[in-house]
């Protein structure tokens, strides 16, 4: 049977150390959901080609 997002988000928090504040969580959560947001972007074939993702980091990196 699948976990259910609480079941993950529960989880989640107990591998988290024990003096974890709100904001560690919470970012943590936002990390998770970006990742899997851009997961389910690629698998639905959403993504971009390597070298545009190269060209569009270029104008934010110089």
């Amino acid at each position: 049977m699948q976990a259910t997002i609480k079941q993950n988000v529960i989880e989640m928090i107990e591998r988290l150390p024990d003096d974890a504040s709100v904001e560690d969580i919470m970012a943590e959560l936002y990390f998770r959901q970006k990742v899997g947001e851009g997961l389910r972007q690629l698998d639905a074939g959403e993504g971009i080609e390597h070298e545009e993702a190269r060209r569009r980091l270029a104008k934010w990196l110089s």
